[in-house]
């Protein structure tokens, strides 16, 4: 347990899935529940042959998911896209086709990583086992 990331409100995190990476800058951290709630930022995908495609997240719902999923993101990476951010259009309504791609991003998280999520459900599951309910 003491390897899981410590992460700070504020902070700029990276949640990888193959030819993609979800920036996000964290809210909070539930160590007991070990999880990590998050606003997502940007959607970077990588093709092969073209440059990367940026997708702006700020309007998008907030994760909370396994702390183990995420990595500090590096100051030179989160930089650029910061001022991309802030370059770009303003902040609204998410572009079209940005819901669908950010989607499929989080099936791939759901697919690659069954059991993180699986031992987050069990972890909510021990903690609310010993409380009475009327």
């Amino acid at each position: 347990m003491n390897d899981l990331p410590k992460f700070k409100s504020g902070q700029i995190v990276a949640l990888e899935a193959e030819d993609a990476c979800l920036y996000a800058e964290v809210i909070q951290v539930v160590s007991d529940r070990q999880v990590c709630w998050v606003r997502p930022l940007m959607l970077v995908e990588s093709a092969a042959d073209d440059p990367p495609a940026s997708y702006d997240l700020r309007e998008s719902s907030d994760l909370i998911w396994p702390l183990q999923l995420f990595r500090a993101a590096l100051d030179t990476e989160a930089i650029p896209l910061l001022v991309e951010l802030d370059a770009g259009a303003e902040k609204g309504a998410i572009a079209p086709g940005t819901h669908r791609r950010f989607r499929a991003f989080i099936s791939r998280i759901w697919n690659a990583h069954p059991r993180a999520f699986q031992k987050l459900g069990e972890t909510g599951e021990n903690q609310s086992a010993g409380v009475e309910h009327p």
